[in-house]
C-alpha cells in the first residue's frame, strides 16, 4: 500500500514539475536569453581569470572569512566549476543544475568575502556579485529558455523517437 501511494505522489510530483519546467522555459521573454548568455560568459571569464591566477583568489579566499587549510583546494575548485557552469550556462545545457551549483558559491562571494572587506575599491566586486546571484536564482527559477542547448535536445529527441515510430 506505502509503495503504491510512494509511486502514485512520485509520478503526480514529477509530472507537474515536467510541465511546469517545460511550460516556464518556452514562455520565457526572448530578452532573457541575453542575460543567460551574459551571465555565462561573466562566469567562464571569471573562471579563466582564476584559472590564470589562482593565487589572487587563494590570498582572497585566506584573507576572507572562509579563511582555511584548504584555499588551494576550493581555489581549484571554485575556478572550475565556474569556467564548466559558465559555459553551460552559456550554452544553456543543464541551466539549472548548473546554477544551482553556481549559487553556494556566489552566496560565499557576497556574504563572506565581498560585504565584511568591503571598501570604496571592492563594491564594484560586491555590486558584480549580487547582480550574479540575483541572475543566478533567477535562471535556476525559470530555466534555459527557448534559444538553450537543452531545448535543441528535448527537441530533438521527440523528433528522432517520433521518426523511429513511423519506420
Amino acid at each position: 500500500m506505502w509503495v503504491e501511494l510512494f509511486f502514485h505522489h512520485k509520478t503526480f510530483f514529477m509530472g507537474i514539475a515536467s510541465r511546469l519546467r517545460h511550460t516556464s522555459s518556452l514562455n520565457q521573454p526572448s530578452w532573457l536569453v541575453v542575460l543567460r548568455v551574459a551571465l555565462g560568459a561573466m562566469l567562464f571569464i571569471k573562471g579563466i581569470a582564476f584559472i590564470s591566477d589562482s593565487s589572487r583568489l587563494e590570498a582572497i579566499l585566506a584573507s576572507s572569512r572562509l579563511s582555511s587549510s584548504f584555499n588551494p583546494v576550493f581555489a581549484d575548485l571554485i575556478a572550475w566549476t565556474h569556467l564548466i557552469g559558465g559555459l553551460f550556462i552559456l550554452t544553456g545545457l543543464l541551466t539549472r543544475l548548473m546554477t544551482l551549483v553556481q549559487i553556494p558559491i556566489l552566496v560565499g562571494a557576497v556574504f563572506f568575502v565581498n560585504l565584511p572587506n568591503l571598501t570604496i575599491n571592492s563594491s564594484s566586486e560586491l555590486a558584480l556579485s549580487i547582480i550574479m546571484l540575483v541572475l543566478l536564482i533567477v535562471f535556476f527559477v525559470e530555466g534555459s529558455g527557448r534559444f538553450s542547448a537543452d531545448e535543441y535536445f528535448r527537441t530533438y529527441y521527440k523528433a528522432g523517437t517520433e521518426n523511429n515510430l513511423k519506420i
